[in-house]
């Protein structure tokens, strides 16, 4: 993965974006596009969509969700401390002693407290903690002092940075799914200096909103383009790790790169397509099985009007919805890679109709 896209991927995962306050990073997208796309629009929900070719009639969409999991402040006690709900899934013993930023009327630090473990009682040690034990310390010492910066429906992140392990891994926060924002803003760029995708086939490279809360902007950004054809870049669980059983749900490696699902929502055509791209090009990639519906943007996608013909592709990642998942960025790279050749091979006349 060259600089100009590492630096990019730094600055998708230090904008905050949880799911409903997509905008910070959408203002990103949008102005790292703009001079590649033909045409760059934002919808009601806040979908932004990068388009080339925009006039062509038949129309292909990636789907990469800007939005991150988080949380709100719900309740501001008297003595300052905020109490908080969760915006998508999150793992709460991952979440004590976290430092986060509380984004108010300014982003300010707070720590996500429990009580002491020298105050636990006997049940306290083989009890799961849930949110209705923990709280945000800002430092303010009253619901006023509190108010002054931060206010009830103020969204919550982690915070913590990225860093590389050794030359090929990267640690850091909200990778699922800034990477898969990141492939999409590098498309814009390679697809836009290719100069040979088809003018009949028009490309939309979308930021999706809220697919961490049930996939609504993909629901509604698929339904007013219309697409033929859509592919969904998401992160998938790794299962390279100590104490991993791949007989659960399949066996998924970093360094080994991304996961082509097959199952429901993957379109056959579309399926053979991808793994003979991946073929050809000596791609790395690895087969998924997926039994039901997909955790992604193409569940909705698929079902919109007479019928999508979609796919899944998957960026293996460890420790996904903690604050250090943990990505290879050869992955990265070849899913890139996997879904630019896709693009290149696409034509109106492919009939996408499965026999």
């Amino acid at each position: 993965m060259d600089d100009q896209a590492l630096e990019l991927l730094k600055a998708f995962v230090s904008t905050p974006s949880p799911s409903g306050f997509e905008q910070p990073v959408a203002r990103l997208y949008r102005d790292y596009v703009q001079p590649f796309a033909h045409k760059v629009t934002t919808d009601i929900m806040g979908n932004v969509s990068a388009a080339i070719n925009p006039d062509a009639a038949i129309r292909f969409m990636y789907a990469g969700h800007m939005d991150e999991i988080g949380f709100i402040v719900h309740h501001i006690d008297e003595n300052g401390f905020l109490f908080f709900s969760t915006i998508g899934g999150t793992d709460v013993a991952t979440e004590i002693g976290q430092r986060v930023l509380v984004h108010g009327h300014e982003s300010v630090p707070g720590v996500i407290g429990r009580k002491a473990i020298q105050a636990f009682h006997s049940s306290d040690f083989s009890q799961t903690p849930s949110l209705k034990d923990l709280w945000i310390d800002i430092g303010a010492a009253s619901r006023e002092e509190a108010e002054k910066v931060v206010e009830v429906g103020s969204p919550v992140t982690i915070d913590a940075g990225f860093s590389l392990l050794g030359d090929r891994l990267a640690v850091g926060r909200a990778f699922d799914n800034k990477v898969g924002l990141m492939i999409g803003a590098e498309l814009v760029r390679r697809l836009s200096q290719d100069g040979d995708l088809h003018p009949d086939v028009g490309f939309y490279l979308l930021g999706t909103v809220q697919e961490e809360i049930g996939s609504r902007g993909a629901r509604t950004a698929g339904f007013n383009l219309a697409p033929r054809t859509a592919l969904a870049i998401d992160m998938g669980v790794a299962m390279d790790y100590p104490r991993a059983r791949p007989e659960d749900q399949g066996k998924l490696d970093l360094g080994k790169g991304p996961g082509i699902s097959q199952g429901a929502n993957t379109n056959p055509v579309m399926y053979d397509l991808l793994i003979s791209t991946a073929k050809e090009n000596g791609i790395p990639y690895q087969r998924q099985a997926t039994g039901g519906k997909s955790p992604t943007d193409a569940r909705v996608v698929q079902e919109l009007h007479g019928g999508v013909a979609t796919a899944v592709i998957s960026v293996p990642l460890r420790y996904m919805h903690t604050p250090s998942e943990v990505v290879c960025l050869d992955d990265i790279q070849a899913t890139i890679d996997l879904v630019h050749g896709y693009c290149r091979r696409l034509r109106p006349d492919i009939d996408f109709t499965p026999m």
